[in-house]
């Protein structure tokens, strides 16, 4: 008979005093041969100590920033399964069976928990707003689905998070695990789970502005890296349009006057132009690159042992 999988609960945090001691008592509940690992991002309570208390791994993770601790995370868990889920008790431990069925019955390297809630205070409008925003934005680049981006309950597969790149230091991380999950070929799939409000006394870490901002920044960096011949080929043609804006009047002069009265237009065309071609250049040399790194992975996964 084969063995059960080996299970990892983590639990990026910080600041979660108030919250964190159920959290691990829940699931050591629900998974009691699992192990809890809590990685705690700098937090100035005792998150860690009431973690430790309760009996999960308490890692300390100084750079503050919730990428860092899914860095962190990825490299300190070594089981079957990673289960990560925030700290802030909006996701109950007994949904978690629900990412687990799903991995188990379909073929898919991750999990994503889509919140469903009939707490309408659950989710915050703006938060919900970036949310499908974002999602729709990205569908429409990558002609691919992401579910619930913003998701803090996500389940892994070794094979995913031992080969995931993760450079994010912030929130946008869960937008750089939706974008790398597309673009090195990972299945992601997605289960209704139940969502509900923080509880009284505790407070969100996300900032709707500065965050989506930084979350905007990442998508256009990930477009920049893995579709080079998208990103510098629209930079290209908003160059040529501004060239042939910029030559229209010294091109009617020379044809109505066989002479250039605008001379600076005229120099003005003729490097945007230049500029054009050269960001053209640049997306077909990047692409070309793009897809060797791309094959050297898909090699280098072929041969992973798990």
């Amino acid at each position: 008979m084969k063995p059960a999988p080996s299970l990892t609960i983590g639990i990026p945090c910080y600041n979660e005093a108030l919250t964190i001691g159920k959290v691990v008592s829940d699931f050591r509940r629900v998974f009691p041969e699992a192990r809890i690992l809590i990685i705690d991002n700098a937090s100035t309570d005792d998150t860690g100590a009431i973690a430790k208390a309760g009996g999960a791994d308490v890692i300390q993770e100084p750079r503050k920033g919730k990428g860092y601790a899914v860095q962190r995370l990825f490299m300190e868990a070594d089981t079957d399964y990673l289960i990560m889920v925030d700290g802030d008790d909006t996701y109950p431990a007994e949904e978690a069976p629900k990412l687990i069925d799903a991995i188990q019955t379909q073929s898919g390297d991750t999990v994503v928990g889509r919140r469903v809630s009939r707490d309408q205070a659950a989710f915050v409008t703006t938060h919900t707003w970036g949310n499908n925003l974002l999602a729709f934005f990205i569908e429409t680049v990558f002609c691919a689905p992401v579910g619930d981006l913003f998701s803090g309950y996500r389940l892994f597969t070794r094979f995913f998070y031992r080969n995931i790149p993760i450079l994010s230091s912030g929130f946008e991380v869960e937008t750089e695990l939706a974008l790398q999950t597309i673009d090195k070929g990972f299945f992601q799939l997605d289960v209704d789970i139940d969502f509900r409000s923080r509880p009284e006394g505790s407070f969100s870490k996300l900032n709707t502005v500065k965050d989506g901002l930084r979350v905007l920044r990442e998508i256009l960096l990930v477009i920049k890296d893995y579709k080079p011949l998208l990103f510098f080929s629209f930079i290209s043609l908003v160059l040529l349009a501004l060239a042939m804006l910029a030559g229209f009047f010294p091109v009617r002069d020379y044809i109505c006057y066989h002479y250039v009265y605008r001379l600076p237009l005229a120099v003005l065309a003729t490097g945007l132009t230049l500029l054009s071609a050269l960001s053209f250049m640049c997306a077909v040399v990047l692409d070309t690159l793009v897809r060797h790194s791309r094959e050297q992975f898909f090699l280098r996964i072929r041969n992973f042992r798990h």
